[in-house]
């Protein structure tokens, strides 16, 4: 049974109140038996009211001392214990978060127990992790920027060097390099500026009722030619007349983007293939294909802003690594959910509300 700290707290007190309670009353009979003994040295079984009402009041007088003094003791006591359970791991989680601050996000904080404390000390170490992937991812990021921006401009000035050298001639096959890596740097900047605006509080979908089948097939022409020029088959399966209420064109892009990046990963004689299940309120649609697939230990973060696995996501497949981002991003915003599975080939799932 898990006892939180006010739980705790207050039975602590209760120790305390009941701890003098029973101190008074264990003083009380204590100082009333001394003086009756008192009371019957000095008149043996006379009455005297005198003398029983003095010795009554002095009785009641000690206790009441013994009582006060040893409440404060015990008080102390209680106060230095409560002090030193409390304050011990707050110093800890105040250094903790010092270090933080400082940069050190390898500090961790020993959290036993399972009361509000040591949640926050979880918390704390959540944090900490979660400070440090982004710390990767922020590196990586920035390395990933510069190589997607220096290849494209190397080969860029390489080509319109030459030609001004007029060790090239400006053939058509060299202009249309030249443009490809043009538009390699359009692309890159037009996804960084994507991000930066779906981040915004501003952003807002434009929705209405769609015929989803409308929208795969006008998703599956844009895709269709660099299909058929790497040679990697592309099925839709047959599947009901849907609507749905979403912004046309983000769901577009939503499917272009998984389309285009399953693309990159399948191999020539390859496969994908789209399907769709109508799921009461809502509707599944799944994009599997026939790629290498990702490993385990990079499937939490293929959804992370310039993220990609070190063996099958990589710079040679093209891509800034954003494209997932934005998918991510963009179904959410329509109330839906993505997820990736991958054993044989990838599986990207979405689920999107009908209304």
């Amino acid at each position: 049974m898990k006892f939180g700290l006010r739980y705790r707290l207050s039975l602590v007190l209760l120790s305390a109140v009941v701890g003098t309670l029973l101190l008074a009353g264990i003083s009380l009979m204590a100082e009333t038996h001394y003086h009756f003994h008192l009371y019957q040295e000095q008149y043996g079984m006379d009455h005297n009211l005198q003398g029983l009402t003095f010795h009554l009041e002095q009785a009641l007088l000690q206790s009441m001392m013994w009582t006060l003094l040893g409440a404060f003791v015990l008080a102390a006591v209680i106060s230095l214990y409560l002090a030193k359970r409390l304050s011990a791991p707050l110093i800890e989680m105040k250094q903790a978060a010092e270090k933080i601050t400082r940069g050190d996000l390898s500090v961790r904080i020993h959290v036993p127990g399972s009361d509000e404390l040591s949640e926050l000390g979880r918390a704390l170490n959540h944090l900490a992790e979660q400070l440090q992937q982004q710390e990767r991812l922020r590196v990586t990021m920035t390395q990933d920027i510069a190589h997607d921006l220096r290849t494209p401009l190397a080969t860029l000035k390489s080509h319109m060097q030459a030609m001004l050298d007029q060790i090239w001639e400006p053939t058509p096959a060299r202009l249309r390099s030249c443009y490809e890596e043009t538009e390699r740097l359009i692309t890159l900047v037009a996804d960084l500026e994507q991000l930066t605006e779906m981040d915004s509080p501003h952003f807002r979908l434009h929705r209405k009722p769609e015929n989803l089948a409308a929208l795969i097939e006008q998703s599956v022409r844009i895709v269709s030619a660099a299909f058929l020029e790497k040679g990697v088959r592309l099925a839709v399966q047959p599947h009901p007349a849907l609507c749905l209420n979403v912004d046309r064109d983000r769901l577009i892009q939503i499917l272009v983007n998984v389309l285009s990046n399953s693309l990159k990963f399948t191999p020539e004689g390859g496969k994908v293939e789209i399907r769709v299940e109508d799921e009461n309120g809502s509707v599944l649609i799944t994009v599997q294909d026939t790629g290498p697939g990702i490993a385990p230990e990079d499937l939490p973060y293929v959804f992370e802003r310039f993220y990609r696995a070190d063996k099958s996501r990589n710079r040679k497949s093209g891509g800034g690594g954003i494209g997932l981002t934005i998918v991510k991003k963009l179904v959410e915003a329509h109330g839906g959910k993505v997820w990736i599975e991958s054993d044989n080939g990838t599986i990207v799932s979405i689920r999107l509300p009908k209304e």
